[in-house]
């Protein structure tokens, strides 16, 4: 894939709202704490582009812009435990959350 030009940000933002559909509805405590990482304009920003992508091609982004980024494994770590306070953020870590944490962990380890 070609290069992704996204900042830390919105790398961060696009992942975290991937997460956030993982269970098909973006709850108003999910938008709030991505927003609360990101600054609004760039959440909108990034927000429309995760709308117009499917899930292969947000994978694909994803993961292109990790490894531009050098992401490292404690900068993994830390996306992580961000992914899980968003999952928990709403009250509701349903099955489709825990399987998506479960995925998004085994692919962030082959970077």
């Amino acid at each position: 894939m070609k290069t992704i030009d996204w900042t830390r940000d919105e790398l961060v933002a696009y992942i975290l709202l991937f997460a956030a559909n993982s269970d098909f509805k973006e709850s108003e405590e999910e938008r709030n704490l991505i927003i609360s990482k990101v600054d609004l304009q760039t959440f909108q920003d990034i927000h429309d582009e995760f709308d117009r992508d499917n899930d292969y091609q947000g994978i694909q982004k994803i993961m292109t812009s990790l490894e531009q980024h050098n992401y490292d494994k404690d900068d993994i770590d830390i996306l992580m435990e961000d992914i899980k306070v968003l999952f928990f953020s709403d009250g509701d870590f349903d099955i489709t959350e825990q399987n998506m944490l479960k995925c998004l962990n085994r692919l962030f380890k082959t970077l």
